[in-house]
């Protein structure tokens, strides 16, 4: 990785730009060729994204046998609103995909035989998760990242907000962006190809599990320049965060806790749910069960998981409970949902291309139809890392069909820009008189802009929301 610090309003040449520093943006550099230049930029520092607080583990098709009650268990918990070729495919692509992080050296919890482990999770028929103690994300993410430092033709950027894209004749040439650092620093990068993998929209929400610097930057984009967006309005509440009175990001309490005997209690210690329900009708009955309670929270009680595997299986909701005055190993916790996953967003197609040419958006920024209305636990770190291999492969295919670019590309020497030497004169041209043109002072008071960015993000949801409202009551009447 090379080290940059940037000149600020100038424009940074690359081939590819990658937007966000989560497993799928990171998978997507490491499936591109060494020779193109890319860069990757991080809204905060490298290790607040979402990807590292996955708690719970990722799925993997674990034989043929397996194949149909994965598809139905995704399919279910989706409310069959999913898209099938989507689902179809990330299942497919699982072992794949987990050959790889073993390659990477993402180190998966095995049995006493040496095998890998799987444990279950809320509407899973059946054992099919791979986890590392109940830090998967971190595990995985880091080794990611890991490697991505070490390629030479990738520059990351830490601490810089993209405001917005180059575009012209429905066609992605870059993307401009504000330091947070020097806020009136505003610089542009081009490049021939962008892939979104900016996360999702916790930041809306007073109360969720994400990063509150997520705040859905594509999707405002997206209107701005009428790029097709997807079921907005999907967005999934998890069911079990450690209650608390503190403001900022909840502390998920992961579902893999539920599915290793974990039982939800009403205010007197009585279960009153199935605990393995997909996610949105637990979270529903928590809801009710508060409401009926007269209370902010329920209890979730670790009783039934012995006390070894407490601390081998979960040592960081342990420690964190601990932390916060629970031990859970001898009294329930309080728990509350909270906003935690965003199962819509840019509409993509299954290779993760949106409806704008040279754009791609991968991880919880794109929509792919794999999840539905409800996402099944533990399907999105692998739904981001099969698509964002996908984007990659897509962006080669489309340099090497031109036999002409692919000479050239296959000459160029691995610390050359590779488009530069294409000689790709009319994109050049073309970004040089969109920045030329381009208003800088829009972009000034960056608090304002934001807070239009959310509102206009808020607004499109509630119009899916009564969109999808309507639809559903006319298939209703028929």
């Amino acid at each position: 990785m090379k080290e940059l610090n940037p000149n600020f309003n100038l424009n940074i040449q690359a081939d590819v730009i990658i937007v966000g520093t989560g497993v799928s943006g990171l998978y997507a550099a490491l499936n591109l060729p060494r020779n193109l230049k890319i860069v990757m930029i991080s809204k905060s520092d490298l290790e607040s994204s979402d990807s590292f607080l996955a708690q719970g583990g990722i799925c993997v098709l674990k034989n043929d046998a397996d194949y149909d009650s994965y598809f139905e268990d995704t399919m279910r918990a989706g409310h069959y609103e999913n898209n099938k070729d989507s689902v179809d495919i990330m299942i497919r692509s699982s072992q794949d995909i987990i050959h790889d992080l073993i390659g990477y050296g993402v180190d998966f919890e095995r049995d006493e035989h040496g095998a890998l482990a799987f444990t279950r999770e809320g509407a899973h028929s059946t054992p099919r998760i791979l986890y590392h103690e109940d830090v998967t994300g971190k595990e995985i993410t880091s080794h990611l990242l890991a490697h991505v430092k070490e390629l030479p033709n990738v520059t990351i950027l830490e601490q810089l907000t993209m405001l917005d894209i180059l575009e012209e004749d429905n066609t992605c040439y870059g993307i401009v962006c504000r330091s947070n650092k020097e806020p009136s620093s505003i610089l542009t990068i081009s490049a021939e190809y962008t892939i979104w993998a900016c996360g999702g929209i916790g930041g809306l929400y007073d109360h969720s599990t994400n990063f509150p610097h997520l705040t859905g930057d594509a999707l405002a984009i997206s209107l701005r320049h009428q790029i097709k967006l997807q079921n907005i309005d999907y967005i999934q509440i998890h069911p079990t965060t450690l209650y608390s009175n503190k403001p900022g990001r909840r502390f998920l309490i992961s579902e893999s806790v539920r599915g290793e005997g974990a039982l939800l209690l009403n205010k007197n210690k009585e279960r009153f749910v199935d605990e393995l329900l997909p996610r949105d009708v637990v979270a529903n009955a928590i809801h009710k069960q508060m409401k009926e309670d007269n209370a902010p929270f329920v209890w979730l009680s670790f009783a039934p998981i012995p006390k070894e595997d407490i601390i081998h299986h979960f040592p960081n909701i342990y420690k964190h409970c601990l932390e916060e005055g629970y031990d859970v190993t001898k009294e329930p916790i309080p728990v509350v949902p909270a906003q935690h996953y965003f199962m819509g967003g840019v509409d993509v197609n299954r290779y993760s291309q949106t409806s704008m040419e040279c754009l791609y958006a991968v991880g919880e920024t794109s929509c792919n139809g794999v999840h539905g209305k409800n996402r099944l636990a533990s399907n999105s770190l692998l739904e981001s890392l099969v698509f964002a291999k996908r984007a990659a492969k897509d962006i080669v295919k489309k340099i090497t069909n031109n036999s002409e670019q692919y000479s050239l590309l296959m000459n160029c020497n691995s610390s050359e820009n590779a488009i530069d030497c294409m000689k790709a004169t009319s994109s050049k041209a073309v970004v040089k008189k969109l920045i030329q043109a381009m208003d800088i002072s829009q972009y000034e008071n960056y608090e304002q802009w934001n807070v239009t960015n959310k509102t206009m993000i808020r607004n499109e949801i509630e119009r899916m929301r009564k969109e999808h409202e309507q639809h559903n009551k006319k298939i209703e009447c028929r």
